[in-house]
């Protein structure tokens, strides 16, 4: 069984000259969580500047998801480099924009013809979608949810909730955007039991909000994350995004999927939202799409997106190498990856609910597929968040050679490569064992 190779200490060498030159020249705004410079990648495992190896659990914040260097997508990436490396898809026409388009539409289990808006991230997408369902309902509040993120750019921002340190001297956001909070049936903001609730969180949306201070008929859209991201790897109850997607229709209100981070196959399904019976009005898509490749993207039904010429575009959008490598990983996800991320997923949460018995700061395991979150707690009674502990755990794996992150306040996320074998998920679990034993045994 293959494992992590430390060979120098962390920070090696040459890792730390090269981040003594990255704090001359390159902004302070970026979260490092541990000092690790990568050299190169392939799989699960990636090699620093000095060459220790690690076993990648990120996956490049869910990006790479078809491990790194996939041969399949190297391939598609230098035959189309060879061809044309830029030529706007904004102004012109080309092949890999026009198939990637309609293959991504054919993803899509619906009567009605999708189309495709390409941007180069996830924050674009939400960006092209937050304008469109102004454009389209002639709406101008919006609904979202605490904990959300959304992404970095103003309008994006405006829907996010997730970090003060994101917001802080931004202000003034785009107005018109209220925030409730999310069904994180662990932490209830209401109160509530789950499942005797009866999923009160939606009703009271209409009861409450709708009646005392958000009109439902000038709400242009509900932007929700199908599992909460960045929030903490939260899933919601199964009934809830029907019973919202049901009130979004009720008033007329656009239903917009996050799947920046959930999409493409991470949860076991080629979209998170398929695990909750819903189709939404328009999907935002990024991240595991073209692995590792810029790449942003919003499906929404021909009869929405109906915003004219002009109306929004992107220079970079869409770019004909970064539909190629989407392209082949759309199909090396249809062949096997998305039902692996099922199976392996199935694997990990087996493995890490059989640590939560021994190790009382696992408060709470959840995730759909290779979606995996555990919320770390001082206490199972209280469920103070032991965010130390979250920290320390993360920067002693990363010693170890197993590479984690952190979302939410105190929750450690699981999200490696879609390739994942039972092997690298056994390894992965043995080093988070020995991690968590240290630190808060």
């Amino acid at each position: 069984m293959k494992r992590p190779v430390i060979k120098t200490s962390l920070p090696g060498p040459i890792a730390s000259k090269l981040i003594g030159v990255d704090k001359t020249y390159v902004s302070p705004s970026y979260t490092r969580t541990y000092p690790l410079v990568v050299d190169r990648g392939h799989g699960l495992w990636v090699r620093d500047v000095d060459g220790n190896e690690f076993l990648d659990f990120t996956a490049g914040i869910a990006v790479c998801s078809t491990g790194h260097c996939h041969p399949k997508v190297v391939e598609s990436i230098k035959k189309q480099a060879d061809r044309l490396l830029h030529m706007s898809g904004t102004d012109f026409y080309y092949k890999p924009q026009i198939a990637l388009a309609k293959k991504l539409a054919s993803l899509v289990s619906d009567d009605e013809v999708h189309k495709v808006y390409f941007g180069n991230s996830g924050a674009e997408a939400v960006e092209a979608a937050f304008k469109l369902a102004r454009w389209h309902t002639r709406r101008e509040l919006n609904l979202a949810f605490y904990g959300a993120f959304h992404g970095r750019t103003m309008g994006a921002l405006s829907l996010t909730a997730s970090k003060t340190i994101q917001k802080k001297h931004y202000y003034p956001f785009v107005p018109g955007i209220t925030h409730i909070p999310y069904p994180y049936c662990y932490r209830c903001a209401y109160n509530l039991c789950y499942p005797e609730c009866g999923v009160g969180c939606v009703q009271w949306v209409e009861e409450t909000l709708f009646r005392t201070t958000l009109p439902p008929e000038e709400v242009a859209a509900i932007f929700v994350e199908p599992i909460q991201g960045e929030g903490g790897y939260i899933v919601p109850p199964p009934e809830f995004h029907k019973a919202l997607h049901k009130l979004a229709r009720k008033y007329g209100i656009l239903y917009v999927a996050d799947e920046v981070q959930s999409g493409m196959g991470r949860t076991g399904k080629m979209f998170a939202m398929e695990h909750f019976g819903v189709k939404p009005d328009i999907v935002a898509l990024a991240k595991g799409i073209a692995s590792g490749l810029p790449l942003g993207a919003i499906l929404a039904k021909g009869k929405i997106m109906d915003w004219e010429e002009g109306s929004h575009a992107s220079t970079f959008g869409g770019n004909p190498v970064s539909c190629e490598a989407a392209m082949a990983t759309i199909e090396l996800l249809e062949k096997s990856l998305v039902a692996n991320a099922a199976t392996q997923g199935k694997r990990l949460m087996e493995g890490l609910k059989k640590l939560q018995e021994a190790y009382e700061c696992m408060g709470d395991v959840r995730g759909k597929g290779l979606m995996v979150g555990v919320e770390l707690v001082k206490d199972r009674e209280t469920k103070e968040r032991a965010s130390d502990w979250r920290k320390e755990i993360i920067s002693r794996a990363f010693q170890k050679g197993l590479l984690l992150l952190g979302c939410g306040e105190n929750t450690v996320r699981f999200c490696p490569a879609l390739t994942v074998s039972p092997e690298e998920i056994d390894v992965c679990l043995s080093i988070f064992d020995e991690t968590v034993r240290e630190v808060a045994d």
